[in-house]
């Protein structure tokens, strides 16, 4: 085994700039029920691991496996936008212009990937079909797809499809149909790609089509955001129902923010979130723990000739925290249980142990001593998740500062909200903020044991995902990763020895 000190870090948390993202990828049973084609809405709180799964499937292409990536960072939704399909409710609107996106993208792999199409003659003619509106519309068997509703472009529909021009019917040709109609027609367009391009899917492989990073560009205000994703996540449900009944081996696979998608509202909702949807979790509420995860990048910086690295080899488990903690459990209760806490955590330990260029294992003063700068990173990280959700977050914290302590009760609270009421351009209602900060776990509540509780414990919202906020919680807790960022005392008068350094 190398020693510690001829490495900087375990990696990176951007899944863009991690080294060892797929070197040290995990099997975590999300990504098992994507393969499997069993989920198809992938959700996740920043840093879960959505992007490693989304990058993973990319990566493993074969000759009977085959996979396209969205990503919408530099996507023309100007364009897009201008695909809403009139006279359809506003969670519906954007359904069909996906559709359009989706088997275009399938048929761009049937087309330039997939050498075992046509595996049949039905399959030899529908691709044809598909081939020419598709060459005759964009000019390539290879379109580029975030120029497919360029106004440009002209539809070639006959005489490869049936479609029924309506209102357009002697204005213009089914040979020539302008872009900017397409919302009048897309509905028969979709239907006619549906048959051709599902049809044409080989039963013996399998298809993925994925959609990453729908984060950017979020406003929980705007509600063509939001109708847009509700439609992506309708077409999907669509699409993979079509191509299941159908026995193809089809996925089209949506990852998401939890948070933006507890924010959408729209009809089959709960449907969808309970026969179409997983979340990434781990250690006690996955098969996977963060201590595997940290075990496979030991492995991969530090083995030698096969050697496998673990935890126990670097961190001196011998030796417990403050509050009797072991190392591991003192680390995680300090990250929201996601890769991306657990690499920086353990990034900042490592450039603590190598300072004193020692042979040992990492003892509690390099952990300690990390706390500070790990802090720092951990607030900075909850910015992205909170500001857009509740624009005052920045304030609120503020007043928690004033308090000065990391466990408090809601009179404490409240007169601290009050006394710094200038800093709120309108007065804020307490139990509304606490709850606020509850979803994205920068507070927890004291719930009391008993009938059917089991023991006393705070509950925070990033360890149980179906916890709800109880207004009539008398104590709070701020999230311990958060203590050194805000300068929070680690105990107050009213708090038992037991709470000190939890």
């Amino acid at each position: 085994m190398r020693l510690l000190s001829t490495i900087e870090s375990l990696g990176g948390i951007d899944a863009d700039n991690d080294d060892l993202l797929i070197k040290c990828f995990q099997n975590h049973d999300a990504y098992k029920k994507v393969l499997a084609l069993n989920k198809f809405i992938i959700l996740g709180r920043k840093g879960t691991g959505k992007t490693a799964i989304f990058k993973k499937i990319l990566k493993d292409r074969d000759y009977n496996t085959f996979s396209f990536g969205h990503t919408f960072s530099d996507y023309p939704w100007h364009y897009h936008d201008k695909q809403v399909k009139l006279g359809v409710p506003d969670f519906d609107k954007y359904t069909h212009s996906w559709k359009y996106l989706i088997y275009l993208t399938i048929s761009k792999i049937l087309l330039n990937q997939d050498a075992s199409i046509p595996f049949d003659d039905s399959s030899l003619e529908y691709l044809g079909k598909i081939e020419r509106f598709i060459v005759d519309t964009y000019g390539t068997r290879d379109p580029d797809l975030t120029q497919i509703f360029t106004p440009s472009k002209l539809l070639k529909i006959k005489p490869n499809f049936s479609v029924d021009l309506g209102v357009f019917k002697g204005q213009f040709s089914a040979e020539h149909f302008p872009m900017e109609h397409l919302p009048v027609i897309v509905q028969e367009v979709n239907t006619n790609l549906s048959e051709y391009v599902i049809s044409s899917l080989n039963p013996a492989n399998r298809y993925y089509i994925l959609f990453d990073q729908l984060d950017l560009g979020f406003d929980p205000a705007n509600k063509d955001y939001n109708n847009r994703l509700i439609g992506l996540l309708l077409a999907a449900r669509d699409i993979n129902n079509i191509a299941k009944e159908k026995g193809k081996n089809l996925g089209v696979i949506v990852f998401l923010r939890d948070d933006i998608y507890n924010k959408l509202k729209f009809e089959d909702k709960n449907k969808l979130t309970v026969g179409y949807s997983t979340t990434i979790e781990w250690d006690s509420r996955g098969s996977l723990t963060l201590k595997d995860l940290i075990d496979s990048r030991l492995t991969e910086v530090l083995g030698e000739n096969g050697e496998k690295v673990q935890w126990d080899d670097i961190f001196d488990e011998t030796q417990l925290m403050t509050g009797k903690q072991s190392k591991y459990s003192y680390i995680i209760d300090r990250t929201f249980l996601r890769p991306r806490d657990m690499i920086q955590f353990c990034n900042e330990i490592i450039t603590q142990h190598n300072k004193v260029l020692s042979a040992r294992k990492i003892e509690n003063g390099e952990i300690y001593n990390a706390k500070f700068e790990y802090s720092r990173y951990f607030l900075k990280e909850l910015d992205d998740e909170v500001h857009k959700h509740l624009p005052v977050y920045e304030a609120v914290l503020e007043v928690i500062k004033g308090i000065g302590y990391y466990q408090f009760d809601m009179e404490t609270f409240r007169r601290a909200l009050k006394e710094k009421s200038f800093l709120f351009s309108e007065e804020q209602n307490p139990i509304s903020t606490m709850k606020s900060l509850f979803e994205f776990s920068i507070i927890g509540y004291y719930r009391a044991g008993g009938s059917g509780f089991g023991g006393s414990e705070y509950v925070f919202r990033y360890r149980d995902l179906n916890a709800i906020f109880d207004e009539n919680a008398k104590l709070f807790r701020v999230h311990p990763g958060l203590i050194e960022t805000l300068s929070l005392k680690r105990s107050t008068s009213q708090t038992t020895e037991d709470d000190a350094d939890q």
